[in-house]
């Protein structure tokens, strides 16, 4: 019987409508609640795929707030990143955060541990890519060069007033992996013991810079450095190395602009800690002809920006301006 068929009696009537109005109940229900689970799926697919794609469009540059984790004002690493933030037209918006090495290293290991984007301002010879798993971020404009080395340069007139520590700071050389050798044991020990240990272990190499060189008696000898685990590795085993010999070894760390100006006025002796021709180029011209250079006492040095390795990422130029 359908809900049109046509009844005589009153009751029959009222049965057909009753059931027929049940069974539209049911109806409406089952469709209203099919259109709410419709509506309410279609929902959730949007939001999902809502939150699938802004996921993929938050960029790294987004993630790490178009900024670079830098270290100190002074350091030249600092100056060459100021200069890439120029070059890249991709960089721009970029801010460069400077605090401290330490600072950096803290904000470096924070993010690692949870597996965070994050960009530094980084340097090798380091403890860092013993410690992590890092990478250099390409650098297609050649901002911060391909390979450094670092120079050791000397007042004028050492050779004359100090001839067996000129020869000694003439012959010093080492490769990067002892360099980073003493940053790793320094992390457990004070430097001077962590270079003790290296001499210790290295005499063969130390014998080469003191073979031939008379032993003095007490002349002070002061030598500047700047303030980085680099440096302080190669200062204190050059001072454990001249101490040897019988000399006095005053360590002075201080920036490099005032490093530079040190030696070139004859405040200090000698230094192991300018990076050349890139990082301290700027200082290393303004007081040319001021101060003899001694050459190289270590090559494969090299800064840039860096990045854990798992952060998919290869070039400066993947980086985007800030909008």
């Amino acid at each position: 019987m359908t809900p049109c068929s046509k009844q005589t009696t009153k009751g029959v009537l009222y049965d057909v409508f009753q059931v027929n109005w049940k069974s539209l109940g049911m109806i409406a229900g089952v469709s209203l609640s099919l259109i709410a689970a419709g509506c309410g799926q279609e929902n959730i697919d949007d939001t999902a795929d809502s939150g699938e794609d802004q996921t993929e469009t938050i960029s790294i540059s987004e993630k790490v707030d178009y900024t670079i984790t830098g270290i100190e004002p002074g350091a030249g690493i600092t100056q060459a990143t100021d200069n890439a933030l120029e070059e890249y037209e991709n960089l721009a918006g970029w801010e460069q955060i400077n605090s401290s090495t330490v600072a950096m290293l803290s904000e470096l290991d924070d993010a690692i541990q949870n597996e965070e984007p994050i960009i530094v301002t980084g340097w090798s010879p380091h403890f860092k890519f013993a410690k992590y798993d890092l990478k250099y971020l390409e650098d297609p404009r050649g901002v911060y060069r391909d390979v450094e080395y670092i120079s050791t340069i000397v007042r004028k007139g050492l050779k004359e007033d100090m001839p067996e520590a000129y020869t000694i700071l003439d012959r010093f050389h080492w490769e990067p992996a002892d360099m980073e050798e003493v940053m790793l044991a320094a992390q457990e020990m004070e430097f001077e013991d962590a270079a003790r240990q290296w001499v210790d272990e290295n005499q063969d190499k130390v014998d080469e810079w003191t073979e031939g060189v008379e032993p003095v008696d007490g002349t002070s000898i002061e030598l500047v450095l700047t303030p980085w685990d680099t440096e302080r590795s190669s200062a204190h085993v050059a001072k454990i190395v001249l101490e040897q010999m019988g000399y006095e070894v005053k360590l002075t760390p201080v920036d490099p602009s005032i490093m530079f100006q040190a030696i070139a006025k004859g405040d200090g002796d000698a230094s192991l800690a300018p990076w050349m021709p890139a990082t301290h180029a700027a200082f290393y011209e303004k007081y040319e002809g001021e101060f003899e250079d001694l050459g190289e006492n270590l090559r494969g040095a090299r800064i840039g920006l860096v990045v854990p390795s798992y952060m998919n990422i290869d070039s400066i130029e993947d980086l985007e301006p800030a909008e």
